[in-house]
């Protein structure tokens, strides 16, 4: 396991590379332990995989700013709100076909399905034998920002085994023609919690596209407030230093409380 970084509010430990036969290479996972991890040896946790990993502890590898993750689950942890959080790195040159099951006009994207085996079948095993974690639906949950809410929002549809919760900020919606606006449409209601968001700075037409996907998810039987939240956020731009603001609400919104993971 490579030392942790020096600049986290936490314990961050970074664990060896996993050799993965779905996407091949060799990346580390981030992996942000509660405050209580080891004083109480018999609790478990919730884990949330979030997408590109390295913007979410540390200005020292984020690329830009980083989404002060560990700052945000300090504050929490005084509600009650304890989590594992597990950052999985993207691939550079390989993010937006790792991100994308789908393949738009210019032939980008495509490797979405080997990227969530990847997640299923090698990152999530790795960690439920490594760390205390909730190894249940309820107890895990993804979350990611544009081609990383894209594959966030695609997880939770396409594996509803898996994930009870879902965090998409600033999903990439227009990527392959809004191709995830038409599976959504045509996939069932998936129990659990989705949290959305969008800057109105973004650009007209993607603000049009989240919003058509809150209409959507809002007809489909998700309720605002209760299994959906949707935030809307003046004047935010698409950038790291908007969903770092945004964090504490979506991750608010998102943990699973110690008594609803008792019931």
């Amino acid at each position: 396991m490579e030392p942790a970084l020096h600049d986290v509010v936490g314990t961050l430990q970074i664990t060896e590379p996993i050799a993965s036969r779905h996407v091949g290479g060799d990346r580390p996972l981030f992996v942000l332990l509660p405050e209580s991890y080891e004083a109480n040896v018999g609790r478990r946790y919730p884990v949330l995989y979030m997408h590109d990993g390295q913007n979410l502890f540390s200005d020292d590898i984020a690329f830009g700013r980083e989404w002060q993750v560990d700052e945000a689950m300090h504050r929490l942890q005084a509600l009650g709100l304890q989590a594992i959080i597990v950052g999985i790195p993207n691939a550079g040159e390989a993010r937006m076909a790792e991100y994308s099951p789908f393949v738009d006009a210019s032939g980008r994207g495509g490797r979405g399905d080997d990227y969530m085996k990847f997640v299923i079948e090698e990152v999530i095993p790795l960690v439920d034998s490594r760390y205390r974690s909730l190894p249940t639906r309820a107890g895990r949950g993804m979350l990611g920002s544009s081609l990383g809410g894209l594959i966030s929002l695609y997880g939770f549809f396409r594996h509803p085994e898996t994930f009870g919760f879902v965090g998409a900020m600033s999903p990439a919606l227009w990527f392959a023609d809004r191709a995830l606006l038409e599976m959504i449409d045509q996939y069932p209601f998936v129990n659990g919690r989705l949290y959305l968001d969008i800057g109105t700075e973004e650009g007209p037409e993607h603000v049009i596209h989240v919003r058509g996907l809150h209409q959507l998810l809002l007809a489909k039987g998700y309720r605002q407030g209760e299994s959906l939240f949707y935030v809307e956020e003046d004047d935010a731009a698409h950038d790291e230093s908007a969903w770092a603001r945004r964090l504490r609400t979506a991750l608010y919104f998102l943990l699973p409380a110690p008594e609803a993971l008792a019931t």
